[in-house]
């Protein structure tokens, strides 16, 4: 704020500055205008002193020449005017300034002026009010979001240029919080769920510990009750395998939740954004990205998601690919329609490719490149909870990833 009122100050000074220069220049002008009509008075003295007849009319400032003819109107005139005495005789030398002509034009000019800086006043107020001050208000709020401040909502703005903007913050702010909730819900969940399968398992836990202490103290002398006791050691380690698969089942499809909103959507309006985006990025690193041409149908689906997951693959096309070209290529197969992003320099072994659609799984070509082996697995997520699903193939070289969209 107090950056743009010093800006705000220099252009009012600016605009003062040029008003006064201008006025500076037209007083230039008219003392330029003295000098001019001055000079015209003494070349028809001189005239007149050397017997001639002045000829008015070529004279641009002098208007008339008239002899002292002994009455009182003689100093009586409208126009401006000289007394000089010649050969004995006054004459009275009227003459007309320029300046006097364009008057009007001097005074359009300031107003015009003085208009023009009401206007930018006027406009920088307006700046100042209805944007910088607005803006200025809201500056701090993304700070306060990454506090974690995110119970204040943010407060609405008449401001037609924030609107959106505004929206924008406060819809995030709520996402944010939600997803806070749902992490503290999910944290509840988890301890009350490991509470409650560390209490199951101290059952089948205490009686293996009881039976092998049994066995290794020679308490069973006879061979079927010692084969018994070996079982129930057996089926009681089984119990507590089934509760831990319990617990990492849990955990695989608890870590991470989803909100899908399932729409209609023109694939056309999919590979657009898709495409808008990604054309002027690869663009500057130089690979070269391709949409074969498709007939468009309506999709049934969440059209955020389904975006998000066909950017998640082509992100790891860039990433992992050799950067020479990328491509979009899409086919129909019965109900649905499938999206094929297709990259050269792949090196990810055949074997691999169900691999790295789990979670926390990473294919032997990552290398040292940074990631946790989510992408992949979330995109399956989503596409499983739109009714689709994604696979991945190889050829050539080539690294296929395919998205199966359901028509609407």
């Amino acid at each position: 704020m107090k950056a743009f009122d010093r800006l705000a100050a220099l252009c009012v000074l600016l605009l003062v500055s040029v008003l006064a220069a201008v006025n500076v220049l037209m007083l230039s002008e008219r003392s330029e205008d003295d000098r001019v009509y001055n000079v015209e008075i003494n070349r028809a003295v001189q005239q007149m002193n050397a017997g001639e007849e002045p000829d008015i009319s070529s004279f641009e400032y002098v208007t008339g020449i008239y002899a002292d003819d002994g009455s009182s109107s003689f100093y009586n005139s409208d126009s401006d005017y000289v007394i000089r005495k010649i050969g004995g005789t006054l004459y009275r030398i009227e003459y007309e300034r320029i300046y006097e002509r364009d008057k009007s034009a001097v005074i359009a000019v300031n107003v015009l002026l003085v208009a023009l800086s009401a206007a930018v006043i006027g406009l920088l107020i307006y700046i100042r009010r209805s944007i910088v001050k607005p803006f200025n208000e809201i500056s701090s709020y993304p700070q306060e979001l990454s506090k974690g401040n995110l119970t204040i909502p943010l407060k609405e703005k008449s401001s037609k240029h924030f609107g959106k903007f505004v929206w924008g913050l406060d819809m995030l702010r709520q996402r944010l919080e939600k997803t806070r909730e749902d992490e503290l819900e999910l944290a509840k969940k988890e301890k009350t769920m490991l509470l409650s399968l560390s209490h199951d398992i101290k059952t089948p836990l205490s009686a293996i510990k009881l039976s092998s202490q049994a066995l290794s103290k020679g308490l069973y002398k006879d061979e079927q009750k010692r084969r018994e006791t070996a079982m129930s050691i057996s089926d009681k380690a089984d119990e507590i395998e089934r509760y831990l698969g319990q617990i990492i089942s849990r955990a695989e499809n608890e870590f991470l939740t989803y909100e899908i909103h399932m729409t209609q959507v023109y694939l056309s309006e999919v590979i657009s954004k898709i495409s808008d985006y990604y054309r002027d990025k690869l663009a500057v690193t130089g690979t070269q990205f391709s949409v074969e041409p498709f007939s468009d149908c309506l999709l049934s689906a969440d059209p955020e998601r389904l975006i998000e997951v066909i950017q998640n693959i082509i992100e790891n096309a860039i990433k992992y690919g050799d950067g020479k070209r990328i491509s979009v290529r899409v086919s129909e197969e019965e109900s649905c329609r499938l999206i094929t992003i297709e990259n050269t320099g792949c090196t990810l072994p055949e074997n691999e490719l169900d691999d790295i659609f789990m979670s926390f799984r990473r294919g032997s070509n990552a290398g040292s490149r940074a990631g946790s082996g989510l992408g992949l697995y979330i995109c399956r997520r989503l596409m499983h909870d739109m009714g689709g699903d994604v696979y991945a193939e190889t050829e050539g070289g080539l690294m296929k990833v395919t998205v199966v969209c359901e028509k609407a």
